[in-house]
């Protein structure tokens, strides 16, 4: 069915965004005076998953959990306080595992979760916000980085990850109450699309599904890690096919993943239209060991122009998002200049491809 039609982002070039928990002026006002015309939000988690500088004040962002959905009113409003600032909100960034969680793993609670989704999605819709992005990952089982201050050039720091850091990451978890096997997660990953694509053709968005990450291994503190790599990704797309389900394409990601060429990738998903935006951040190192780092570094793992040409080779229209940024001395919590710097750097790669 078709994608979201009240939205008209058809005729506009591949282009930069960022990502932000608050719609409060301040922020609104920098995205734009650095060059940024479209933002996805980052919702509140009641349960305390709030960036210290993020503004939970109600007025300036969207509540996700279990059962608790943003109304089509408090969408709209958070969209239109968006458009009041000369920007586009493109979509939800993601979800809390505490909103997924319980369908990923079967238990009990499932259906309560799989009707938030659903109201979620309906509400998104109706808002005229055409894309929902979410993971499928165990979260909080081993931690994402094993390190936040990897240091990086002028003493900028890197968030890290290296195995060798946690103790017995392999072995079953606190918490984690029996052993999970990955036919089980498929089966439960398949019964959620089948519940929720329809309803996503029917509202018009356009689910977009992450890697996890840390990626490639197939399991850490005793569940499966279902999309770990290019071959999970096209069981993905194949599993209950739909204009409406594609990626967030996480190039660092993909970049973790050991004998991982970003630019086939964006090629193979490219071609099939599976792309719904980009989370454009670069990575030195792959599995077991590797620094997020900054997208102009000559040391990382991939060359920003040469994803930017492919992207705009497979005729990838949309948003470009540096998730992570490294951290600058005496810079914000959330990053200012350093998101600045990504975004600058990334539209000046995009005015050099446009060239003739």
């Amino acid at each position: 069915m078709a994608r979201n039609e009240t939205t008209d982002t058809d005729s506009l070039p591949l282009r930069s965004g960022l990502r932000t928990r608050t719609l409060s002026d301040e922020r609104l006002r920098f995205c734009r005076q650095i060059g940024v015309e479209d933002i996805f939000l980052d919702h509140r988690d009641p349960r305390g998953d709030v960036f210290e500088d993020e503004g939970s004040d109600d007025s300036e962002t969207i509540t996700i959990d279990e059962g608790v959905v943003p109304s089509v009113s408090e969408l709209v409003q958070a969209r239109r306080r968006a458009e009041d600032a000369g920007l586009r909100l493109m979509g939800i960034q993601s979800l809390s595992y505490n909103v997924y969680g319980k369908i990923m793993l079967g238990k009990d609670g499932q259906e309560t979760q799989l009707e938030t989704i659903k109201d979620l999605i309906r509400n998104v819709g109706q808002a005229d916000i055409p894309i929902l992005g979410y993971q499928w990952n165990p979260r909080g089982v081993v931690p994402m980085r094993t390190s936040q201050t990897v240091r990086l050039r002028g003493d900028a720091r890197g968030r890290g990850f290296d195995i060798e850091d946690i103790a017995d990451p392999y072995e079953r978890a606190p918490g984690v109450e029996r052993e999970y096997e990955e036919a089980e997660l498929w089966e439960n990953y398949e019964r959620f699309l089948e519940a929720v694509l329809p309803v996503a053709e029917e509202a018009g968005v356009r689910l977009a599904l992450h890697p996890a990450d840390p990626p490639t291994v197939e399991q850490l503190g005793g569940i499966p890690r279902l999309f770990r790599n290019f071959e999970a990704f096209q069981r993905a797309m194949e599993l209950v096919p739909s204009d409406n389900h594609g990626l967030k394409l996480c190039l660092g990601c993909f970049s973790e993943m050991p004998d991982t060429d970003v630019t086939e990738v964006i090629e193979h998903f490219g071609a099939n239209d599976d792309i719904v935006f980009v989370h454009f951040r670069d990575v030195i190192g792959t599995w077991p060991n590797f620094t997020e780092t900054f997208v102009d570094d000559d040391q990382s793992n991939f060359d920003a122009l040469d994803a930017i040409e492919a992207l705009q080779e497979v005729g990838f229209d949309g948003v470009m998002v540096p998730d992570h940024v490294p951290e600058i001395v005496d810079d914000t919590e959330w990053g200012h200049r350093s998101r600045a710097h990504a975004i600058a750097y990334l539209n000046g790669l995009l005015a050099c491809s446009q060239r003739e």
